[in-house]
């Protein structure tokens, strides 16, 4: 069996679906050792994606989310002779030479469709049209298989749920008190912080936040809460800082930036604990990412994110400043609790494994080939 990945995106992003797209084909490597993995990579993206004996790259010209895409890239499939292509980026293109699985991370763009500009608005677009000629629909949890069905109308049989999971770097490296790391010339106090990681933009829900530590400053102005805020800058964010500004908090929270997985990672194991306050995500993996690390995590209680944490997690409405701010208040002076989610954590993250998706996605490769055999 010859699979294509297609690994285009990879060349211009790295978390997100270029980490799904990076971390299943490291993992499906040794579980397809009697067939031949094709990383389909754009010419600009000059490393090979993986490096394994049955991993072969393949070098595509056609750019991710091109608005002729759907022209070039069958054109380019072509020569491969390729049994099954998996895109993970939403999208096959529908004229193919071969049958394809595509992977729906969320429908965000569908709850939220201002976040999209013209040209991101045309790509995504084409999901209606691409569930319903795609061979296979992997969705990343019950809640996105859920907006699936209400949102494109695709009925719950087609669609199967292959779980994430966190990078293997992420992993309890204690931190003593006190250590000081820095981090884009920012110095940072470890067991000093509580944590959020995400791109900036409004339906991950700062704004509400920042409230609710405002609500603890005025309560206990004697406690240095610190609130350190990791991810690139979004859509809309002017808003989002500008209420830092709004509620005085300019000293109580830091914004470091897009920050790279070894800093990522010590900020999972240094901080108090980690928040995610979304009001929607189609998986959550950064609650992954700090669970596995150890870090006490409070989350919201829509959408995948309480299918993710499980009970291992603190759940508060998105929409309820005064019960995050209780929330907040109790975690930073409950050691015994902390230290109750920690390990209450890591034994969730440890269910959710890259070896399990890439056995869950070789069935579902092989399912689809005995069907088109």
């Amino acid at each position: 069996m010859r699979i294509g990945i297609d690994a285009r995106l990879n060349a211009y992003r790295t978390g997100g679906i270029a980490q799904y797209t990076r971390q299943l084909l490291t993992a499906l490597a040794p579980l397809a050792d009697q067939d031949e993995l094709v990383a389909l990579q754009h010419y600009q993206h000059l490393r090979p994606l993986v490096v394994a004996p049955n991993v072969q790259r393949e070098t595509l010209f056609t750019p991710p989310h091109h608005r002729f895409e759907h022209y070039l890239l069958p054109f380019e499939l072509l020569r491969l002779r390729l049994n099954l292509i998996h895109c993970p980026d939403f999208i096959a293109p529908r004229h193919r030479p071969c049958p394809a699985v595509i992977t729906i991370h969320d429908l965000a763009f569908l709850r939220y469709p201002e976040i999209l500009d013209t040209s991101a608005r045309r790509y995504y677009h084409q999901v209606y049209d691409a569930v319903r000629h795609a061979d296979a629909v992997i969705a990343v949890s019950e809640a996105t298989r859920s907006d699936i069905v209400e949102l494109l109308g695709i009925p719950a049989e087609r669609v199967d749920v292959v779980y994430e999971a966190a990078a293997p770097i992420f992993a309890p490296h204690p931190v003593a008190s006190g250590t000081v790391h820095r981090i884009h010339d920012t110095a940072l106090q470890a067991n000093a912080f509580m944590l959020f990681v995400s791109t900036i933009e409004p339906r991950k829900n700062l704004p509400m936040l920042f409230n609710a530590l405002r609500i603890c400053c005025d309560r206990r102005p004697d406690v240095p809460y610190q609130l350190v805020v990791a991810g690139a800058r979004g859509w809309h964010d002017q808003d989002i800082l500008a209420t830092v500004r709004t509620l005085r908090l300019t000293n109580q929270v830091l914004f470091l930036g897009q920050v790279d997985m070894i800093d990522l990672r010590w900020l999972y194991n240094a901080c108090l604990f980690y928040l995610n306050p979304s009001r929607y995500e189609g998986f959550g993996l950064t609650i992954l990412e700090a669970m596995a690390c150890g870090a006490p995590t409070i989350i919201s209680d829509v959408s995948s994110l309480p299918e993710i944490a499980g009970d291992a997690a603190l759940r508060i409405p998105p929409n309820d400043a005064g019960a995050w701010a209780d929330a907040l208040e109790r975690l930073w002076h409950d050691q015994h609790l902390r230290h109750t989610l920690s390990s209450a954590g890591t034994a969730r993250a440890a269910l959710f494994s890259w070896e399990r998706a890439a056995h869950e996605t070789l069935a579902i490769y092989r399912r689809v080939l005995a069907a088109s055999a």
